[in-house]
């Protein structure tokens, strides 16, 4: 009687597990919801090198024109403006994990599959990972490790020159991050440094007389933008309930009379305010130089870039299935030709803002 098998690395075998563990992952992921290709998306996928070689991605911007014009019948030749230009760069590389089981004895004593097994440990290590990358790159953490937790990207820290700064500080505070770091250890002023709405106010102004200005997300016919906060500084906003002020109560009311929504931005989502969609996110990293400042990042359209390889150009990753010691042991590795990074166009943040407050760990 012939039977049909699909055996260790066959074409089939691998592709439809690939595309298995590529759906998988990126579906468990915390920033799936916010991924798309259309500038209008918080983070812009890139697939460009998914059909052609190369490892990078060139980005282009361009700045509104800033020049007067010329009225009435005066000579506009010879005064026309020259169109400016800014480039920023996404470097694709190679990152695999694998799995590998302790033989077949140790097989013989579990009933699951091990491709199925195989799977899930990989897609949840992916998952993290991925979520991780994001963050780290969009808090502006500088000591991410290398290759593995960079996105193959050097993560920037947050531009703080004059008139272009895209840091911002907790309620009441317009320090440097040294000076903030040494007063939030006074408990005199620990409450003008911690996280409250009214910084969020601040965010947004500075969205919109940023030079480029952040561009908002367009979200069911609305400019939006989207806020994540550390579960500190959620826990902070939950407990402000200062007389005379907007809080966390006006904010949850706000969104059960907004009803639900479709749009995937507000799954999860802890609420709105001031046009700001606010979500917690614990891969927040806190501040290297003080762990009880944590950050929160306040994002516009296009806040990080996200490319894939050849290898991935139909939403697959590389999966490879082998035996070892005498076919005694299974072993199924997966990897991605992938890049990630926050967009910074001449040496600006593009659609960021880092919100650096005083907000340590419950006691």
């Amino acid at each position: 009687m012939a039977t049909t098998q699909f055996g260790l690395n066959h074409p089939l075998t691998v592709k439809v597990w690939g595309k298995k563990l590529f759906r998988a992952a990126l579906a468990e992921t915390y920033i799936n919801r916010f991924m798309g290709k259309s500038k209008g998306s918080l983070i812009y996928v890139k697939d460009e090198l998914s059909k052609g070689p190369g490892d990078r991605i060139r980005c282009g911007l361009r700045v509104q024109m800033s020049g007067d014009g010329i009225a009435g019948d005066n000579t506009l030749e010879g005064n026309e403006e020259a169109l400016t230009t800014y480039t920023d760069d996404v470097l694709i590389n190679q990152l695999r994990h694998a799995w590998r089981s302790d033989g077949r004895v140790s097989e013989q004593r579990v009933p699951f599959d091990l491709r199925d097994e195989g799977m899930d440990a990989l897609k949840d290590w992916w998952a993290d990972r991925l979520d991780t990358i994001f963050f780290n790159h969009i808090a502006g953490e500088t000591g991410a490790a290398a290759n593995t937790h960079d996105g193959h990207n050097t993560p920037t820290a947050p531009t703080s020159a004059a008139g272009n700064t895209r840091i911002l500080y907790g309620a009441g505070s317009t320090s440097t991050t040294a000076s903030f770091t040494a007063t939030s250890s006074n408990s005199g002023s620990i409450r003008q440094v911690n996280f409250q709405l009214p910084v969020i106010d601040k965010a947004v102004n500075q969205a919109k007389i940023a030079s480029p200005l952040i561009r908002p997300l367009r979200v069911e016919g609305k400019d939006k933008y989207v806020m994540f906060l550390h579960p500190n500084q959620v826990r902070q906003l939950r407990t402000n309930a200062a007389a005379g002020t907007v809080n966390w109560f006006d904010i949850q009311r706000a969104r059960i009379e907004g009803g639900e929504r479709e749009n995937p931005i507000y799954n999860g989502a802890l609420g709105e305010y001031n046009g700001v969609i606010l979500h917690e996110a614990n891969r927040l990293p806190a501040l290297s130089t003080d762990t009880n400042v944590k950050r929160a990042v306040f994002c516009g359209a296009q806040a990080a870039l996200f490319a894939t390889g050849r290898d991935n150009s139909d939403a697959e990753m590389r999966w490879v299935e082998e035996l070892f010691d005498y076919e005694n042991q299974l072993g199924i590795g997966a990897g991605m030709i992938f890049g990630m990074k926050k967009t910074v166009f001449n040496s600006v943040d593009f659609s960021t803002i880092v919100i650096l407050s005083h907000s340590p760990n419950p006691a």
